[in-house]
């Protein structure tokens, strides 16, 4: 099987300091073809970069997404947009293919949600000015990211395909809307969980041409590995447990996920 890990926190260097190349020689080992190195702040969108830079020529192509976490929303200043654009404005010769992961999330009180806000909103008008999919975080924060994409979509401010909401922990009637609205779901470890529920049947009801798998390594580790350290190899147990949900073969899942994650991001990076 060839599979696409649309989102993996490769540059987080306590993670992944010691053996990085073994990492992506596992992925290799395993069938992933494609990395998309995630991004969190303007400091992990720099090491992002530099490590596509550097790995490019092992074997498995890489990608990155450049962007600020809502979670992070405070250090969205002028300096940090400034920055975007710059990197945005060479966004092929950077390889980057989405501006992630931004979005929304109120599980901590670490920011309000006024600065979430504006820094989702000017960074989907990043992603929609630079025509590139955003890659959505969305916890605890369901409403306001639904209000906020629908206002984007009633202004035709989104591309046709806006974007993936990773991680997608939402209801089936949640996916319903964002799927209507051209959005891509992405699923992680947790769905090869005991106790998953709301993701089996969002992933049952959602057209096949609209489901992307992911990792989130170092966290969301699948079964049988959870509790350990994640990595893009693991991807294999979400293609596996999305098919036998699907009921078709693991190699039809993982060409399919493989193939709407180059429509939305891009064959050629």
């Amino acid at each position: 099987m060839e599979m696409f890990d649309t989102h993996a926190h490769l540059n987080w260097r306590e993670e992944y300091k010691d053996d990085i190349d073994a990492v992506l020689e596992n992925a290799k080992k395993n069938g992933v073809t494609h990395i998309l190195l995630a991004s969190s702040e303007i400091t992990d969108s720099e090491l992002s970069l530099h490590l596509r830079a550097a790995k490019k020529n092992r074997g498995i192509r890489l990608s990155c997404m450049v962007g600020v976490h809502p979670e992070m929303a405070t250090s969205f200043d002028e300096e940090a947009k400034v920055k975007l654009e710059g990197w945005l404005s060479q966004k092929d010769e950077l390889g980057i293919v989405a501006v992630g992961e931004i979005g929304m999330d109120y599980h901590y009180d670490d920011c309000s949600p006024v600065h979430e806000a504006t820094a989702f909103i000017y960074q989907m008008g990043l992603a929609y000015r630079y025509d590139l999919p955003a890659v959505i975080h969305e916890r605890d924060a369901c409403e306001d990211t639904l209000f906020i994409l629908k206002s984007l979509h009633e202004q035709n401010a989104l591309r046709e395909n806006p974007g993936v909401l990773h991680c997608f922990s939402g209801s089936p009637e949640t996916a319903e809307i964002l799927l209507k609205m051209g959005f891509y779901l992405g699923f992680d470890g947790p769905i090869t969980f005991k106790n998953a529920r709301k993701a089996p049947d969002v992933i049952r009801m959602c057209p096949l041409d609209r489901l992307l798998v992911e990792t989130d390594s170092p966290y969301m580790t699948p079964a049988p590995f959870r509790g350990q350290r994640n990595e893009p190899a693991y991807v294999k147990y979400i293609v596996e447990e999305m098919a036998r949900i699907k009921e078709i073969p693991a190699e039809e899942m993982a060409r399919i996920t493989t193939e709407n994650a180059q429509r939305l991001f891009g064959k050629d990076t």
